[in-house]
């Protein structure tokens, strides 16, 4: 409900402002329709596709011989949980310690915090295929071979970034009595950080979180300069891996129309395997944390 003063203002407002307002609300009502259907559309169109391919050995076998039907991509959901999970546990402590820094340390206009946020931005905007071909030179050469490691070295340095941009800016968005709240009742500044202002935009950060995680499981070009690709089911982080996106990209090329069917499948589920990564976080971090008045 509004309030009284609001009320009156919509009730004293001009036709042309009321026909305004009116017109903004539908655009912006369309745009949102525009962008789900779109999403449907796609979704639609990736299973109609790869239907025929979605079974169980889809999911539990490996890619058979060229130029033979069957089999399935547990290769690649295998290592793509294995490189995804690498580049977690490496980007997402730093990202979010490089927001703590920014938001917390180094808040106000110093000529180092400048440079650090440029260099954040900067980094955000830099093409994948740079990354890989950093990671190549300084990993993959050095031990010799491609691997998983290599892949989720590569896929956590696209993290970082993303997540200390988003970890800043929700923490700043925390106002500032809870911080002051805390140093009054005499807790060290790393204690107020830790235990007020990071609950308090836990959700803001899980989201920022996800977001880099969904934007690095849908990478292609740094992978095939790291990771590089396997016909089988790789454990070992020191080995060539495959991925959902190097199946995707092999199988998409290919010259036969099993693959181009697997291939429409194996977007399917990655597209079905985010959407669902970010509605399970969501829902698990759902009225935790501090809450913000």
């Amino acid at each position: 409900m509004g309030t009284p003063t609001s009320s009156k203002l919509r009730r004293g407002a001009s036709p042309r402002r009321r026909i305004t307002g009116v017109a903004v609300h539908l655009f912006t009502a369309a745009c949102t329709f525009v962008a789900l259907g779109l999403l449907l559309y796609l979704l639609t169109y990736l299973l109609i596709q790869g239907i025929g391919t979605l079974n169980w050995d889809f999911f539990t076998k490996e890619a058979p011989a060229v130029g033979e039907s069957g089999g399935g991509i547990v290769a690649s959901l295998t290592g793509t949980a294995i490189i995804v999970f690498i580049a977690m546990l490496l980007g997402v402590p730093i990202g979010i310690m490089i927001g703590v820094y920014l938001s917390e340390v180094a808040s106000g206009k110093g000529f180092f915090s400048t440079i650090a946020r440029l260099g954040v931005n900067t980094f955000v905007g830099i093409p994948s295929i740079i990354v890989g071909l950093f990671v190549y030179l300084i990993v993959v050469r050095q031990m010799g071979n491609f691997s998983a490691l290599a892949g989720g070295i590569a896929l956590a340095i696209i993290m970082v970034p993303i997540i200390a941009r988003t970890s800043e800016d929700v923490m700043r968005l925390v106002p500032g009595s809870i911080r002051e709240a805390g140093l009054a009742l005499g807790l060290p500044a790393w204690r107020v950080t830790g235990g007020l202002v990071l609950p308090a935009a836990r959700a803001g950060v899980i989201t920022g979180a996800v977001l880099a995680v969904a934007r690095v499981a849908g990478e292609t070009a740094p992978l095939i300069l790291t990771a590089l690709g396997n016909e089988f089911v790789q454990t070992d982080v020191t080995k060539p891996t495959d991925e959902l996106t190097l199946r995707i990209l092999k199988y998409a090329r290919g010259p036969y129309d099993t693959w181009h069917a697997q291939a429409y499948g194996a977007a399917f589920v990655l597209v079905i395997g985010v959407a669902l990564g970010a509605l399970l976080l969501r829902l698990t971090t759902r009225g935790r944390g501090v809450k913000i008045q």
